[in-house]
């Protein structure tokens, strides 16, 4: 009498057990250098939208913005809630970065002359390797070590 066997032998499905973990052993590396990536890509992103509402603010009221959510909705745009970025950015956290905004000098009329914007990873190696710094220069600085500063080289 003969018997025949259905489905596969144990050897069998520990193989293609073993495939996949070496394949997803190597893929993971790179789907989380690749969201981290994303995630810095955003926070520049999201720092060119800044520099740009702190200009376009600084056209319409005379002077920079003294905080943050002072860019951020409102029903009616005022000086001290201009419309110009959404909600989520003026809270000042964003797709794992926390955005720090530190107003300047002022003139006699109160108006701000000068800002600094810094962006750094929420969870550093897991958001983002990078921090990031601005100004009303608008160029974008980034450092790996440490908190980026107006020394800091400029995005290329």
């Amino acid at each position: 009498m003969e018997t025949q066997q259905r489905g596969f032998s144990l050897i069998e499905l520990m193989v293609v057990v073993s495939i996949i973990m070496t394949l997803s052993a190597i893929a993971a590396p790179n789907l989380l250098r690749s969201k981290m990536a994303a995630t810095e890509a955003s926070a520049v992103g999201s720092l060119r939208a800044l520099n740009t509402a702190a200009i376009t603010y600084s056209t319409i009221y005379g002077g920079y913005p003294r905080a943050l959510s002072d860019l951020g909705p409102a029903t009616a745009a005022t000086s001290t809630s201009a419309d110009l970025i959404d909600s989520v950015l003026s809270s000042g956290t964003k797709t794992g970065y926390v955005f720090t905004y530190s107003k300047g000098a002022t003139d006699l009329n109160s108006n701000v002359l000068t800002y600094s914007i810094s962006a750094q990873p929420i969870s550093p190696g897991v958001t983002g390797e990078r921090f990031f710094f601005t100004d009303q220069s608008g160029i974008i600085r980034s450092n790996t070590d440490s908190p980026a500063s107006p020394s800091s080289a400029p995005l290329g």
